[in-house]
């Protein structure tokens, strides 16, 4: 076989991941949540590692699925198929937010949710201050490391403004960033059999 026709091997997958740096679903990795996803890594560590996908938005605004933020109506995104019931979020706030985690940069994940709240509700959170999800991507203790290693995965940096912008095409962007090999795989269809 011509290794030149792999074109969906990875062959730059030398970035190791950590927290703050972005998973990129190869173009045919299966299931809705994570087909053509980007996972930004809030937690990782040799336990496993947690993320939230950045462009896949549900059908309607956090305020409609948590009522106690009526002045919020920014995009609600599906973080992952880890506990759908529940919110999360990550966000530039830093030390306004008690017990956030700092991510990198000035990104933080989680934090006081009743203090959240209080800050939206009074008109203090700017949009793109904060972005919710619905569940999140986890990984046990060398299963990401498996995944990577079956090219599901390639793994490389995000700047802070990408994390928080409202962005559904950035597994696009991303991939034509990445040129070289890569900028094939946003031309592919997402269902080669229905071409």
């Amino acid at each position: 076989m011509n290794n030149n026709l792999d074109i969906f091997r990875i062959k730059t997958n030398n970035v190791a991941p950590q927290k703050g740096k972005i998973l990129i679903a190869e173009p045919f990795l299966p299931g809705s949540y994570f087909n053509r996803s980007i996972i930004f890594l809030v937690d990782h560590n040799e336990e496993g590692a947690v993320g939230f996908i950045l462009n896949k938005p549900v059908d309607f605004p956090v305020n409609e699925f948590r009522k106690e933020l009526p002045k919020f109506d920014e995009l609600l995104y599906m973080g992952g198929p880890v506990n759908i019931d529940s919110i999360y979020y990550i966000h530039t706030l830093g030390d306004l937010i008690p017990n956030s985690v700092h991510i990198m940069d000035n990104l933080y994940w989680g934090g006081d949710y009743e203090h959240i709240k209080d800050l939206i509700n009074s008109g203090s959170v700017k949009k793109n201050q904060v972005r919710f999800f619905l569940g999140y991507s986890g990984w046990d203790k060398e299963q990401l490391k498996e995944e990577i290693e079956e090219d599901s995965w390639l793994v490389t940096d995000i700047s802070p403004k990408m994390v928080m912008t409202d962005n559904i095409e950035l597994w696009k962007d991303m991939v034509k960033k990445l040129g070289g090999i890569y900028s094939l795989w946003e031309n592919f269809p997402e269902n080669p059999s229905m071409n």
